[in-house]
């Protein structure tokens, strides 16, 4: 059996990360893209470096969940994939062995003009900071308005996937939510959420109202079951 999960903030927020979306988006009374794009960037880098650094910490902080436990333990018996829009490493400290992140990661920075080189980070970032290199770096993540350069890659995994499952994402935040759309005939497709967003009903989607810790480990059980 081939799993593929694709997850979203939900999952994170169960954690104890703020999700930023679910609390009226705001930062510092600024709109969360004001601190997430390159123009806000180029504006106020200062307050960027804020945002980051204060999420940086905050998940130095946090243990993944259940949810994450669960996905990570479907390696025993299934080939397993998980695609994340979650900037955190809460997947890889689960112990999920294949996690491709769409947009970007938390604890790493980017040299500003050489996009491909990144550095591991986990202190905070300081406006001018540079690498041994004397490059200009900023926080390793997909900003509204760049490129989500991870997609082909997403798309391939979800493409062979026997086993789909969508958890803690509200499907509003595209290209990712597309990926959706893209199994093949015949997948299972499993939304787990408490607030599931829309999917289009000739998907054959299952969709269970519940938190990622409560419906993984249940799932886990029914497809380790599939698999004896």
């Amino acid at each position: 059996m081939h799993i593929v999960a694709f997850t979203g903030a939900g999952i994170s927020a169960e954690s104890g990360l703020s999700t930023f979306r679910g609390q009226g988006g705001l930062w510092e009374n600024q709109p969360v893209h004001k601190v997430a794009s390159p123009e806000a960037f180029k504006q106020d880098p200062a307050m960027v470096m804020r945002f980051y650094n204060a999420r940086r910490k905050q998940l130095l902080q946090v243990e993944p969940n259940p949810g994450h436990h669960a996905l990570a333990q479907m390696e025993t018996f299934a080939k397993v994939k998980v695609v994340t829009q979650n900037v955190d490493d809460l997947h890889e400290r689960a112990g999920s062995s294949q996690v491709l992140h769409l947009h970007g990661e938390l604890l790493k920075v980017r040299a500003i003009d050489a996009p491909k080189v990144i550095y591991p980070w986990t202190q905070d970032l300081q406006v001018g900071q540079t690498d041994p290199e004397g490059r200009l770096l900023r926080p390793h993540i997909v900003w509204f308005g760049e490129a989500v350069t991870e997609m082909p890659k997403a798309l391939e995994w979800v493409q062979e996937a026997d086993v789909l499952i969508v958890c803690g994402t509200s499907l509003q935040v595209y290209p990712a939510a597309g990926l959706l759309y893209e199994t093949k005939p015949g997948a299972k497709i499993y939304y787990i959420d408490p607030d599931p967003g829309y999917m289009h009903p000739n998907r054959g989607v299952e969709t269970r109202t519940v938190t990622a810790s409560f419906g993984l480990p249940k799932l886990k059980v029914e497809l380790e079951n599939l698999c004896r």
